[in-house]
């Protein structure tokens, strides 16, 4: 049997559940995830391996109008995620049972795209039959695609399914990643998505996507299972400063014990984590810090 081999890449609006469906089809947790839209920011492919082929899972930023040069940063990503893609899983709500303007902007740009369309109808555990099937047939309209299947990334209902069409995508090829490789970003970008991860979960809506995460120090400590990460938590505003920091430092102890305890169980290894707290305004349309943050081409 020929050895296949490919790039599915997962679009959509901000906040339709790429992350989550990435993390369930590949059974451990490559992107963050969290309620709040434009959580990933930039590419992170996932890679499923197995003796016939090898998939690689492009999960991009969610498509949007953008407001800042980080915006624009995201919305580039996601779209030259397509260009080299074998095969798109375009996700889309299916409570909502019919596009919104969002969606429709999507559609439009992947009409005429040589790579097969899928849609994945998400958070069908939260509607009902006639709600779904409206949403089949409402979306239908708009485009001819490869497949549709309704699917909930949160329970994996029909997950199974997507990954079958994924893997009936997949031309012959080659292995572009060691077998035992399962994301291509290094473990200091992974580090700091998980501190921003938890920033999101614990922080109110305007503050998060105020911040950034820099990894300052990343190494292992001579002689011992342990790790040290130190990390800069940026903000835009001075106000935002002190709320990230808590009374008492208490805030930015819970969103370091929790990011230690994922890195632990990812690194398997102790982690000596330390975090700061520092203001630069308007960063998001600063080129310089963008850059620093990993945040260009």
């Amino acid at each position: 049997m020929a050895f296949k081999s490919g790039f599915i890449a997962v679009v959509g609006r901000p906040n339709v559940g790429k992350s989550t469906l990435i993390n369930k089809l590949t059974g451990q947790k490559v992107s963050i995830v969290s309620p709040k839209p434009q959580t990933t920011r930039n590419t992170v492919r996932a890679i499923i391996t197995d003796e016939n082929s090898q998939i690689v899972l492009i999960d991009t930023p969610g498509i949007h109008t953008p407001r800042s040069k980080l915006g624009e940063f995201m919305v580039g990503r996601a779209m030259e995620a397509l260009d080299d893609a074998d095969g798109i899983i375009y996700m889309a709500e299916a409570p909502d049972g019919s596009p919104g303007k969002t969606d429709l902007m999507i559609i439009e740009k992947l009409r005429g795209l040589k790579p097969p369309v899928v849609l994945a109808l998400n958070k069908c555990d939260s509607t009902d039959a006639a709600r779904i099937a409206g949403a089949i047939s409402n979306f239908s309209r708009q485009m001819e695609f490869h497949d549709v299947v309704p699917i909930s990334a949160l329970t994996g209902e029909n997950v199974d399914v997507i990954f079958e069409i994924i893997r009936g995508m997949l031309p012959e090829g080659i292995m572009y990643f060691d077998p035992g490789d399962y994301t291509d970003q290094p473990e200091r970008v992974v580090a700091a998505e998980f501190i921003r991860e938890k920033i999101l979960l614990l922080l109110r809506d305007e503050i998060p996507h105020g911040t950034g995460v820099e990894i300052t120090t990343f190494k292992d400590r001579e002689g011992k299972n342990i790790i040290d990460i130190d990390a800069v938590i940026y903000c835009d505003k001075k106000s935002h400063k002190g709320m990230i920091i808590g009374k008492n430092g208490a805030m930015l102890k819970k969103i370091g014990t929790m990011a230690r305890e994922d890195l632990e169980n990812l690194l398997g290894a102790r982690v000596f984590l330390q975090l700061w707290v520092r203001v630069k305004e308007d960063w998001r349309n600063k080129n310089t810090v963008l850059r620093d943050l990993g945040y260009n081409k």
